[in-house]
């Protein structure tokens, strides 16, 4: 699944390529998709402007200029690319914007749990996920006082923790294991038995790490790629996301991979110690 980091890649892309386009008509091919009827997305955006593309944790909105927006979660698959108008469709194509431009904007999902839903600006808390996301990963909206008062308050482990949006926007799977190596934390660790200072460090770990993904356009570990096409290169500086059995960088430990929540996790077993309990 697109992480933070890859869906603010595709919404920079998004803004370079289509920001200020204007929607001529819309083809649904997928009506399950979407939270409206096709006709009422029709109706609704056809004739209107892009304003421009913003992102709340991992879902892309889409503002248009009759203060209407299409919120876009991609899920597991989900991409959007540009074609020239009249570009024979592929199998995976389910919605297209025709533009005035004689372009395509086409949202492709391959598995079809993309979904899309058409709101009225300012209504975004309405929308159930959306509404309940916690903070972004950056030095002014992730601060020490918020993550130490939600960190005390839990009693579950540390990585299933960080993967609940509604605790820190954007956290997958991958980020989620490279931070808490970073931090030199166990994933089983009880949330509320880490220390001020490994906060402090955990806190420093998300928002750089977040900030050089998104440097480094996105991770491509299956089959993620940017509104051009392309696959992201941060998979080229991780450090245990998909590395079990191979050494630590630190230590020279093999890493090893377990189950938290259900989600694959690695880790280093000798620098990331193992705390269940508390004291």
């Amino acid at each position: 699944m697109p992480e933070l980091p890859e869906v603010e890649t595709v919404r920079e892309g998004l803004n370079q390529l289509v920001k200020g386009s204007h929607v001529n008509s819309i083809d649904v091919l997928y009506p399950k998709m979407i939270n409206v009827t096709p006709e009422k997305l029709k109706v609704t955006l056809t004739n209107q402007d892009i304003k421009r593309i913003d992102r709340r944790g991992k879902y892309l909105l889409f503002r248009f200029s009759n203060d209407m927006t299409l919120v876009s979660h991609l899920r597991m698959e989900g991409k959007y690319d540009v074609e020239p108008e009249g570009t024979e469709p592929t199998k995976h194509t389910h919605v297209i914007f025709h533009l005035n431009d004689d372009r395509e904007l086409r949202y492709k999902d391959s598995r079809k749990f993309g979904r899309m839903y058409l709101i009225k600006n300012g209504d975004e808390h309405t929308l159930s996920g959306l509404g309940t996301i916690g903070p972004e990963p950056t030095d002014d909206d992730l601060t020490f006082d918020y993550m130490k008062s939600i960190m005390n308050k839990g009693r579950g482990k540390i990585k299933p923790f960080l993967l609940n949006q509604s605790h820190i926007a954007g956290l997958g799977n991958i980020y989620c294991d490279e931070v808490l190596w970073l931090s030199k934390i166990h994933p089983e660790t009880i949330t509320n038995t880490i220390s001020d200072n490994q906060i402090m460090e955990l806190r420093k770990n998300i928002i750089e790490e977040i900030k050089m993904a998104i440097k480094g356009h996105g991770t491509t570990v299956h089959s993620y790629s940017n509104a051009y096409g392309e696959a992201g290169q941060f998979q080229n500086s991780l450090h245990v996301y998909g590395r079990a059995g191979e050494p630590c960088e630190r230590c020279g430990t093999n890493l090893e991979k377990i189950k938290v929540a259900q989600r694959g996790t690695t880790f280093c077993p000798n620098c990331q110690h193992k705390v269940t309990k508390n004291g």
